[in-house]
């Protein structure tokens, strides 16, 4: 599998997660059920969580943490009863660790009777949520800019030249004398691609 750190530009992409995982992993009698969820909001983060409470209403503990956008700066690691310290931010470490964001983990616990103490919580739960992250797949993801272009019908061959130029995705269109395009792409290709746009006649462009 390539790397997704090689050939890319750091400031319109950021790493995340595929897709979800979920898993077991055991310690001394006390069961660790580990999740991995790509999000892209606070409210998909609550969805979630909501979600396996439900489920494992009867877990000892359900910590978790999350980072959220492209700078990473946007996060939060919480111990859900375990002692301070000790569950939420060994996960958050290993999302850091990874490089990654937009992506919650959470480690539902169920007590085996057999206390790990401080240092043996913050290895199961660092372990657990490593497990979590390898059992998906990172990818890397592109900042995009969207923008709205209506331009006269005579002009389509210009426009269309400028989005198979530039691999541009057509969100919508509509086409008639007067046409509408909804245009989606990368933020580091905006350099290029307005002022290809702006050069076609009678083309109006507004951002999304």
């Amino acid at each position: 599998m390539s790397n997704p750190l090689e050939s890319a530009d750091p400031n319109d992409s950021y790493l995340t997660l595929a897709e979800q995982s979920s898993g077991l992993f055991k310690e001394l009698g006390s069961k660790f059920f580990y999740f991995a969820f790509p999000v892209k909001s606070e409210e998909d983060i609550k969805a979630e969580l909501a979600a396996l409470r439900k489920q494992y209403f009867d877990a000892t503990h359900h910590c978790y943490a999350w980072i959220l956008g492209k700078d990473a700066l946007h996060f939060r690691a919480n111990d859900d009863g375990e002692p301070n310290h000790s569950a939420g931010d060994p996960i958050l470490g290993q999302i850091r660790s990874h490089q990654i964001t937009d992506t919650l983990i959470v480690v539902v616990r169920y007590f085996g009777g057999t206390k790990l103490g401080v240092s043996g919580l913050i290895k199961a739960y660092k372990t657990a949520a490593a497990l979590a992250i390898e059992d998906s797949q990172i990818i890397r993801e592109w900042v995009k800019i969207a923008l709205d272009i209506r331009f006269p019908y005579p002009a389509m061959n210009e426009v269309m030249k400028v989005v198979k130029t530039h691999e541009l995705e057509i969100l919508s269109q509509e086409m008639a004398l007067d046409c509408q395009m909804k245009l989606s792409f990368r933020e580091g290709l905006a350099a290029q691609v307005v002022p290809s746009l702006e050069e076609i006649e009678g083309l109006v462009l507004t951002p999304c």
